[in-house]
């Protein structure tokens, strides 16, 4: 249990506290939580940095890469001195020059089904930065199984989505009814090229809905897929609905 506020935390998290979809008592919810982050790339990066200025209390950190000279055109949580350094740590430091009130874990490890399951539930939020279809499946598949909110996001070239799926919610659909396993694999930035500022809007995106999901205000992007196309500074969005089909849905606990 998170003790009360002293006056450096109340003025830290002052601009918070004055919106009365947060209140103190969003705040204190923010500090309670723990939040996974997989993926500390151009994604995780602003989501990761947002989060720990925001106030969340624990972040989970999880990536297997080490910074190279080519990320540092759009991943902010690393600097040049990090180069050849894990990203995980890399970020770390970041964080705690930050806000070095928040608690972090580093998962310096490639995530399987087998250490999924028990990193999800130890969570109260997961938050989708990386950019593998097969992991995002999985990811998908543990979160359903274990009831834990997932706010996917994905930006590339110069367009870019985020959704969150929350099958706390009967009526959510989940990352499978979205997406078939057997479409191809997810392009990625080395590949096709992205514009810098794109993966800062949607990470910002996705940190603003994990906010929402814990502490309870707003619409949640849940049924919903924003889309942003920043050659045309265009938002627009789709809504899509729960698949009946859906194995990953059908193994749902009650």
């Amino acid at each position: 249990m998170f003790s009360l506020m002293n006056d450096d935390q109340l003025l830290r998290y002052s601009r918070h506290m004055m919106l009365p979809e947060i209140d103190y008592a969003g705040q204190e919810c923010l500090r309670a939580a723990r939040v996974l982050i997989v993926g500390l790339g151009g994604l995780g990066s602003p989501v990761a940095l947002y989060l720990a200025a925001a106030g969340v209390g624990e972040l989970v950190l999880a990536d297997f890469d080490t910074v190279d000279l080519s990320n540092l055109q759009r991943q902010i949580a690393h600097d040049t001195p990090s180069i050849g350094a894990l990203k995980v740590t890399s970020a770390a430091a970041r964080i705690n020059a930050i806000n070095p009130e928040v608690c972090v874990h580093q998962v310096p490890e490639q995530l399987q089904e087998n250490n999924l399951a028990q990193l999800v539930s130890g969570v109260d939020c997961v938050c989708d930065c990386s950019d593998n279809f097969a992991l995002r499946f999985a990811l998908n598949a543990a979160c359903v199984q274990a009831q834990k909110p997932l706010v996917s996001g994905a930006a590339i070239r110069m367009e870019g989505q985020v959704t969150v799926f929350d099958t706390r919610r009967i009526e959510s659909p989940c990352y499978r009814c979205l997406y078939q396993e057997e479409g191809e694999d997810a392009l990625r930035c080395s590949d096709t090229g992205v514009l810098a500022p794109l993966v800062g809007v949607i990470g910002s995106l996705q940190a603003a809905e994990v906010i929402k999901v814990l502490v309870g205000f707003g619409a949640p992007l849940i049924g919903r897929l924003a889309l942003f196309d920043l050659k045309r500074a265009e938002f627009r969005s789709i809504r899509f609905k729960r698949d009946p089909a859906c194995p990953v849905c059908q193994t749902r606990p009650a």
